[in-house]
Parts: C-alpha cells; structure tokens; sequence
C-alpha cells in the first residue's frame, strides 16, 4: 500500500506548542492520515486490503474512482478483519476496479 498523504504525528509524551497546533489544526481541516488506494484483483471475487491501520473493529469506506467501480460498489463487502488486512469481497472482472478508501477506528 502505497501512502498520499503523511500528516505529523505527536510524539506519545507530547509536543512543543507550534507542533499540537499544526496537529491539532490538520485533523479540523480532515488531515487525519487515515485514506489510502486499492484496486480489486482481476478475475478473483477476494482481494486482501494491507494497511498498518487497519484493525478488527475498523470501519473502511470506499469511494470509487470510475463509472465501473461506482457499479460495482452495491456488491462490496469486507470479511476476515485482523491486525492489518481485511478480505475484500468483490465480482470478478477481467480489470480491476479502483478506490479510495478511509479507515475508521
């Protein structure tokens, strides 16, 4: 999986002032470092979706990039949630739908 967009991060014991405002002011500006890209395996009806972030109570949405991945969106879901991958269920086509996604939780 390749990363877009990497906002900072605080460090876990804190940050000088100007560092927690920038934080702070990305994530009310919808910087929260939680988006990515996928594109469905041609000919399979799973792909697998790696991201670090993803854990067993994520919820991921997808928004689609064309008009054949916006027809295919009704008939996407995801099974198999572990510590970064779900199983992406999906129609199998002989090309790739593609997404974008965010991860939540």
């Amino acid at each position: 999986m390749a990363r877009t967009n990497m906002y900072r991060k605080l460090p876990f014991q804190g940050g000088e002032p100007r560092l927690v405002a920038e934080v702070v002011n990305n994530c009310v500006e919808g910087k929260t470092n939680n988006s990515g890209e996928f594109s469905t395996t041609t000919s399979s009806t799973t792909s697998t979706l790696n991201d670090e972030r993803i854990g067993f109570n994520s919820v991921i949405l997808f928004m689609p990039l064309d008009h054949n991945s916006s027809m295919e969106l009704k008939d996407v879901y995801f099974t198999n949630f572990a510590k970064g991958s779900v199983t992406v269920n999906h129609g199998s086509h002989g090309v790739a739908r593609n997404y974008r996604y965010i991860i939540v939780g």
